[in-house]
């Protein structure tokens, strides 16, 4: 890499939405998703203006979660303009093989709108347990299913002589859209997974981290990539934050910890205090310019609070958050049209 290169490239801030198929926790009775909901939402994040919409991943989870390939498949139908991708994927819970042929599909009839963001979960075991995979192999399993992937998606005649994974001559038709396949944004904290995504991603996706940590964490991939020479002049920075916006910072924080402690099955106070941008519009803007101060250039916003109200979420902070950052989004304003 040429010293100086700017790192990120890109000044632009880009909003997308963490979401498809929810429902308010807990519940009375059996989930039964509904596609005029989908349809609903897709209408209301594409006319505000997001750039992208994304969902999370979980085989088994402490409420009901749908698998999200499939769901970004159903979103991408009703929108020809938004990005979709995974905030992440738990790659290591599958065999590579049968996942790159999912996603370059996806990419094919998304005509290349996918970016796929992985990482290793761990915080549920069980998952690792009901797909019988070791847990404590999930790192080497998630670093060689990416080189899989890539080998994989090239259209090529390929073979793979690895830890886990082995094969010989195989060509996987047809390639994805995106020459070399859709982008990997690789998630996670720890130093491996820093590692990880400075000399194997396209990007990095953070979660449950502040913007000093944020900040602190690119310095790390960008001292790792100048290491090994590797080049980041494309290389794309990402943020999962926890959103509510509201009258008061203590009603925003009183939606959003219950939303979360019930997702995550314990008493989430204290991150969600640490993690989420909460308040009024303009408390919330200024959490999000520290985040795109630290690095940050794609924000994927998981708007809390109960699931009957995530729409008005939506297009509250569109019409009152995303003006306040026209200066950062290169736009008049991120709202309807």
């Amino acid at each position: 890499m040429t010293v100086g290169t700017p790192f990120p490239h890109d000044s632009r801030l880009r909003f997308g939405v963490q979401s498809i198929h929810r429902r308010t926790e807990p519940a009375d009775a059996p989930w039964r998703p509904l596609v005029e909901d989908l349809a609903a939402l897709i209408d209301v994040v594409d006319r505000s203006g997001y750039d992208s919409i994304w969902v999370g991943d979980h085989v088994a989870f402490a409420i009901p979660f749908l698998d999200p390939l499939l769901q970004l498949a159903q979103a991408a139908v009703l929108s020809r303009r938004l990005t979709v991708g995974t905030a992440v994927y738990l790659l290591p819970l599958r065999n590579p093989g049968p996942v790159a042929k999912q996603v370059a599909t996806l990419d094919l009839l998304t005509e290349g709108r996918v970016i796929f963001g992985v990482g290793v979960g761990g915080e549920f075991p069980k998952e690792y347990e009901l797909c019988g995979v070791p847990i404590k192999e999930r790192g080497s399993r998630l670093t060689e299913s990416i080189e899989v992937l890539r080998k994989l998606w090239s259209g090529q005649p390929v073979s793979h002589a690895g830890r886990h994974f082995n094969f010989t001559d195989i060509t996987m038709l047809p390639a994805p859209h995106q020459a070399g396949g859709p982008p990997i944004w690789c998630g996670g904290r720890s130093e491996a997974a820093l590692a990880r995504a400075a000399l194997l991603g396209d990007g990095w996706v953070s979660y449950a981290v502040t913007a000093p940590m944020f900040a602190e964490a690119m310095a790390k991939i960008r001292h790792t990539a100048d290491a090994a020479r590797r080049d980041l002049s494309r290389f794309s920075s990402a943020h999962l934050l926890f959103v509510r916006v509201d009258d008061s910072y203590e009603s925003a924080f009183s939606a959003a910890n219950q939303t979360l402690s019930v997702r995550y099955g314990t008493d989430f106070s204290k991150p969600t205090r640490r993690y989420a941008a909460l308040g009024p519009a303009a408390q919330v803007a200024d959490q999000i310019r520290t985040f795109h101060e630290a690095g940050a250039r794609h924000l994927i916003l998981d708007f809390l609070g109960p699931y009957e109200e995530r729409d008005r979420q939506i297009m509250c902070f569109a019409a009152e958050v995303a003006p306040l950052l026209k200066d950062l989004t290169g736009a008049p304003s991120v709202i309807a049209r």
